[in-house]
């Protein structure tokens, strides 16, 4: 069983989509399997993550932002792909950190998840995006 989620996102940042996500498998009919999701953009990422304290989502991006600056800020003179804007290549740089896919057991027809573990794609661009998330369930 396979789908695309359709995910907007605010500029940089994290959303959350794990209710999506607990549905779509739920309404596979798979009690056991794996559930792999891949994002399909080479600016964003895909995180599990703690989903109970929002300053967890601040941190996590704050963190990325000090990491890889956009390249609108001095110390990023050294790139060279800037024609689609200063956020371009530092999303590029930071989707290379972070994963892209993930893989996720199913038992009794849910995720295998944490109590407070949430699944996110992390928007790395400034501006609003549609992304695209493909969820993947093999028995």
């Amino acid at each position: 069983m396979q789908t695309t989620f359709h995910i907007t996102t605010h500029g940089s940042g994290l959303t959350e989509f794990t209710d999506e996500i607990v549905r779509f498998v739920a309404n596979s009919g798979t009690d056991t399997g794996l559930l792999t999701l891949f994002v399909r953009h080479t600016s964003c990422s895909l995180l599990i993550s703690e989903n109970a304290d929002p300053d967890v989502k601040l941190d996590m991006h704050n963190f990325f932002a000090r990491l890889v600056p956009d390249a609108d800020d001095v110390s990023m003179n050294w790139l060279r792909h800037t024609c689609e804007g200063p956020d371009d290549m530092p999303a590029h740089i930071k989707a290379a950190l972070t994963p892209v896919s993930l893989s996720i057991p199913i038992s009794n027809d849910r995720p295998v998840l944490g109590t407070w573990q949430g699944i996110y794609l992390f928007e790395h661009r400034t501006h609003s995006h549609q992304r695209q998330v493909v969820g993947h369930i093999s028995p």
